[in-house]
Formats: structure tokens, C-alpha cells, sequence
């Protein structure tokens, strides 16, 4: 069972499409991780803000077309997380 063999014009045709799908997942990738830094540096720069606000301050949680009162530290931790995720996320892609 051997498979034939491919003439160098169908060899460069098939290199010629791997070629353009690598390209095509490394500017998918690109992008994502694009979209990623710009999430976890809102998250960071959220939670800096919230951090220099007094913990009484009234927090809400946004959620569907709602909105929750949360304390300062579950708001704080969430951006944490948020941000955590986004890094791993960026490092897989990379």
C-alpha cells in the first residue's frame, strides 16, 4: 500500500496551502492574544481604582441587565481573577 507519489507541482500546491493556514492561525492567534492584554490591563487598571476607594463604598456587580451589590473584595478578586485568566490564556497562544 504505497501511496503515490506527489509531482512537484502538487507537492508546491500543498506546501502553498499549509503555508497560508499556518499564516492564517498565527494572525488568529495574534489577534487573540491582542484581545487578551487589552482585557487584563482594563481589569488591572479597574482594579486599582477600586482599591483607592474607601471599603464602604457601594460596589455593583454587573450581570445580564442587572446589577448586584458586591463588597470591595469580592469586586477585587474577580478583577484578580480576570486578570489571572487572561494571562494563562495568553500563554497557551503563545
Amino acid at each position: 500500500l504505497l501511496t503515490p507519489a506527489l509531482s512537484p507541482g502538487q507537492a508546491f500546491t500543498e506546501l502553498q496551502a499549509k503555508v497560508m493556514d499556518t499564516q492564517q492561525k498565527v494572525k488568529l492567534a495574534d489577534l487573540q492574544i491582542e484581545q487578551l492584554t487589552k482585557t487584563k490591563k482594563h481589569a488591572h487598571l479597574t482594579d486599582t481604582e477600586v482599591m483607592m476607594l474607601v471599603d464602604e463604598t457601594r460596589m455593583y456587580e454587573g450581570v445580564g441587565r442587572m446589577f448586584i451589590l458586591q463588597p470591595k473584595g469580592v469586586i477585587h478578586n474577580q478583577l484578580l481573577e480576570k486578570q489571572r485568566i487572561a494571562e494563562e490564556k495568553i500563554k497557551e497562544l503563545e
